[in-house]
């Protein structure tokens, strides 16, 4: 559930994105400002749903603990912030990836 509204949210955000110029809607130009902030911004949106995602795994633990809820909440909580943290590595991962890949073209 938490992946799936991370997903939704990030594909939301990039609806924000200031439509480019260039072949497959990039700006040639070169990224402006409002670009930045909005890529930023989403950065920092995914990062603190892991990390509420996470939180709230925390608070399941400890709820099943002193007998306040059931583990199978604790299991699913547990398992939507192991499913959000994978998307973020994968993510992360892809990056890096791009990344290398654009400093090995030749200019």
């Amino acid at each position: 559930m938490a992946t799936t509204s991370f997903a939704a949210g990030a594909y939301a955000a990039t609806g924000n994105l200031p439509a480019g110029r260039g072949r497959g809607g990039f700006d040639l130009a070169g990224p402006d400002e409002a670009t930045q902030s909005d890529f930023g911004s989403l950065l920092k949106g995914a990062l603190e749903g892991v990390a509420a995602s996470a939180g709230k795994a925390d608070a399941q633990a400890m709820a099943v603990a002193s007998g306040r809820t059931d583990l199978v909440d604790v299991v699913t909580a547990v398992a939507e912030s192991e499913t959000a943290l994978q998307t973020l590595v994968a993510v992360r991962d892809r990056v890096i990836s791009a990344y290398e890949e654009i400093m090995r073209m030749q200019i």
